[in-house]
């Protein structure tokens, strides 16, 4: 499962995120898509834990709370469309 984290701060970076996460358990991946055309955050990120249990437990904690400065949104990713 991939967690999507949304309304993040512009000054949060990849290692502020795996941080956060790390708490939880142990980080596989962590990315902060960039835009395309002016190469700058987008305010959301995805996270991948190794565990299952520990994703569910991180998204039930982290849900609407004040991380840097902004109420962060964390909940399991959707697909692609």
């Amino acid at each position: 499962m991939t967690i999507f984290v949304g309304n993040l701060s512009w000054d949060a970076e990849r290692e502020d995120l795996v941080g956060l996460f790390s708490e939880y358990g142990e980080v596989s991946k962590c990315s902060l898509p960039l835009d395309r055309e002016t190469g700058r955050k987008r305010g959301f990120g995805f996270v991948d834990l190794v565990q299952v249990e520990d994703e569910a437990k991180a998204i039930a904690d982290l849900q609407d709370v004040e991380w840097m400065g902004r109420m962060i949104a964390v909940r399991k990713a959707e697909p692609r469309r």
